[in-house]
C-alpha cells in the first residue's frame, strides 16, 4: 500500500467494529489548540496521544516498548473521544451526526443500542447536550409528539395507570414462604 493510500488513525478508528456512531472529525479542528484546552490534563500521554490521532511519527522509543504503544493507543482512543464531544457541538459536527439516533425525541427517553459492540461506548465522547443542540440548530428535525397517544385496554377497558401497582401488591401479599417437605 502506497503513502497515499494509507488510512488515517482517524478514519481507522471510526471504522472499527462498534465505533460506527462516531463521526470523523476534522484535522483542522484537532490542530486548533483552543478546541483542546483542559484535555492535556485529563489524558494520560497527551501528547503521544495527539501525535497518534494526527498521524504523526512516533518517537523511536515508542517503537521499542510495546506496552507502552498499547498505553498510547488507549490514550489516543479516549482523548478522540473527548474530541469528540466538544467536535460534535459545532455546526460541522451537527452536520456529521444528524442522523445517529439513539435518543428518542418523541419520548424523550435515551435508549441503550440493541447490538453488544457498542455497549464498551462511552457517553462522555458524545455529551449529554448534543441531541438538544442539534434540535436547537435544526428544529425541523424534530419529531412531532403524537396527536393519539397509546391507550392500554384490556377488552376494550381503559387499565387504569394504578392497576399495575396494585396487582404488584396484591401478589407480594398473597406469596407466602414455600414449606420444606421432609
Amino acid at each position: 500500500m502506497s503513502s497515499s493510500e494509507e488510512v488515517s488513525w482517524i478514519s481507522w478508528f471510526c471504522g472499527l467494529r462498534g465505533n460506527e456512531f462516531f463521526c470523523e472529525v476534522d484535522e483542522d479542528y484537532i490542530q486548533d489548540k483552543f478546541n483542546l484546552t483542559g484535555l492535556n490534563e485529563q489524558v494520560p500521554h497527551y501528547r503521544q496521544a495527539l501525535d497518534m490521532i494526527l498521524d504523526l511519527e512516533p518517537d523511536e522509543e515508542l517503537e521499542d516498548n510495546p506496552n507502552q504503544s498499547d498505553l498510547i493507543e488507549q490514550a489516543a482512543e479516549m482523548l478522540y473521544g473527548l474530541i469528540h464531544a466538544r467536535y460534535i457541538l459545532t455546526n460541522r459536527g451537527i452536520a456529521q451526526m444528524a442522523m445517529v439516533k439513539l435518543y428518542c425525541p418523541k419520548c424523550m427517553d435515551v435508549y441503550t443500542p440493541k447490538s453488544s459492540r457498542h455497549h464498551h461506548t462511552d457517553g462522555a465522547y458524545f455529551g449529554t447536550g448534543f441531541p438538544h443542540m442539534l434540535f436547537m440548530v435544526h428544529p425541523e428535525y424534530r419529531p412531532k409528539r403524537p396527536a393519539n397517544q397509546f391507550v392500554p385496554r384490556l377488552y376494550g377497558f381503559k387499565i387504569h395507570p394504578m392497576a399495575y401497582q396494585l396487582q404488584l401488591q396484591a401478589a407480594s401479599s398473597f406469596k407466602s414462604p414455600v414449606k420444606a417437605i421432609r
